[in-house]
């Protein structure tokens, strides 16, 4: 009777180990990206997604791109402007507003992933589409934020305020991409392509990629 129980009790726990690696296979190599992306990735501010953190950053430079623009001197500008170059690479500052993880590496971070996603074996269609386009809306924005680190270094070496200033305006039309992306041709929209997409429109793709997939 005892063999007999331990017969069992083998049997249950091969059951839940075959189960077990049965829904860890279930997940595809594409999916395990996807999920970087959307969902967690360690190392992250509370590990959120990696579009998630690139959010959150963008969203603290656009908060200090426009208290520089209204600073009303020139160290104000200064200060503020190096806030949004603590939210684009915390690399540059010991201390800033920013979460620590930079939009500019969570933004590649986003095109890596989401790229490694399209390219997986079993990548679906609509995976392989919307990886295109959250992968260029990505690289758009990574681009803009090296963009926001040059003009930010000139606003660190003006000696002038009304140049700042007018620097400052420029980095937040730049920010403004970011979060929102930008009508580059004037056709009326923006589009996830090169030059237009930003932050909004990646999610966007994202989100139909999800849903195409049946990851909610």
């Amino acid at each position: 009777m005892a063999n007999a129980r331990l017969a069992i009790t083998a049997l249950g726990t091969a059951v839940l180990v075959a189960a077990a690696a049965q829904t860890a296979s279930a997940q595809s190599a594409a999916h395990r990206h996807i999920g970087h992306v959307g969902d967690s990735f360690n190392g992250t501010p509370d590990n959120v997604g990696l579009l998630a953190a690139a959010q959150a950053e963008a969203e603290v430079a656009a908060q200090h791109a426009g208290l520089a623009a209204e600073a009303g001197d020139l160290a104000g500008i200064q200060r503020h402007v190096t806030h949004v170059l603590h939210a684009v690479d915390p690399s540059t500052a010991e201390r800033g507003p920013g979460r620590g993880y930079g939009l500019a590496r969570a933004a590649n971070g986003c095109a890596q992933h989401i790229g490694m996603a399209g390219e997986s074996d079993d990548a679906s269609d609509a995976v392989k589409t919307h990886a295109n386009h959250v992968g260029t809306a990505c690289g758009n924005v990574a681009s803009w934020a090296e963009g926001i680190a040059a003009k930010a270094a000139e606003v660190a070496a003006a000696t002038d305020m009304a140049a700042a200033k007018a620097l400052a305006e420029e980095i937040i039309g730049m920010v403004n991409a970011i979060v929102n992306g930008v009508d580059a041709d004037g056709n009326g929209r923006v589009s996830w392509g090169e030059g237009e997409g930003g932050l909004a429109q990646a999610a966007t793709h994202l989100r139909l990629m999800k849903e195409a997939e049946g990851l909610g």
